[in-house]
């Protein structure tokens, strides 16, 4: 990291796995732009945490559905922050779209609603927000775009097909911009595997998930907080490129 502060705005940095990034992002130096949508106390507590490593941080409020406007959360943070460096598109909807069901494997049913909600958070917000960030990046001559995306791109889940289908635009996403925002910007995705199980799993779900690992169990937020840093740290002359940080599950029968 540079002497001069960097600014990171993290989306859906309140809790979990966002909250780990925006940590992580602190201790490397960066001032932090915090996003949320509805964990309100956990994003004040997250701020707290970030200011008392002697960081700089600001919470923004948005609802990433409806009405959502990208250059206005850029530009909130840009303003409040003095500008833009990395853009940490992390928020996500992770549901069932009931793609199918125990009576009926090859059909279920198939909701519109639930399969546009999930690719306006999952897709169309990041879209968004890479644009807008590149007009701030460019303003300043640098920028880094990091994407959580996620194995199921290449192994999906037939009951989540939503939720990879829109991980899946934001991986294409993620390459075709490395394309055409270079050589100033640098975009590059993350797709964990076992970062942090849903708080519904339950313990013998987790448990058979974790034994298809080749190294045999779960990863942390943390694992994957520390991935992005290295992107944001690391050579400039790594853009367009998705790591599986997954404890080798993508490669695994």
């Amino acid at each position: 990291m540079s002497h001069d502060a960097r600014v990171a705005l993290v989306t859906g940095g309140a809790r979990r796995v966002g909250r780990a990034i925006a940590l992580e992002l602190a201790r490397a130096g960066c001032d932090i732009a915090l996003h949320y949508s509805t964990s309100a106390e956990d994003a004040r507590q997250t701020a707290l945490d970030i200011r008392s490593l002697g960081r700089r941080c600001e919470t923004f409020q948005m609802d990433l559905l409806g009405g959502f406007e990208p250059r206005a959360l850029i530009q909130q943070a840009a303003v409040k922050l003095g500008g833009l460096d990395i853009l940490v598109n992390n928020a996500a909807v992770f549901e069932t779209d009931g793609s199918t069901d125990a009576d009926s494997p090859k059909t279920g049913d198939w909701n519109s609603a639930t399969w546009e909600r999930i690719f306006r958070v999952n897709a169309i917000a990041p879209a968004g927000l890479c644009w807008a960030a590149a007009e701030a990046m460019h303003a300043r001559g640098r920028g880094k775009i990091i994407n959580l995306c996620d194995i199921c791109t290449e192994r999906p889940w037939t009951n989540y097909l939503a939720y990879g289908a829109s991980k899946a635009a934001l991986a294409c996403l993620t390459r075709g911009l490395a394309r055409s925002l270079a050589p100033r910007i640098q975009v590059n995705g993350v797709a964990p595997g076992i970062a942090e199980f849903p708080e519904e799993f339950e313990q013998n779900r987790r448990e058979a998930l974790t034994k298809r690992v080749p190294m045999q169990r779960a990863g942390s937020p943390e694992d994957i907080a520390r991935t992005v840093r290295f992107l944001v740290e690391g050579p400039d002359y790594i853009t367009g490129q998705i790591i599986a940080v997954d404890g080798g599950r993508s490669i695994a029968w």
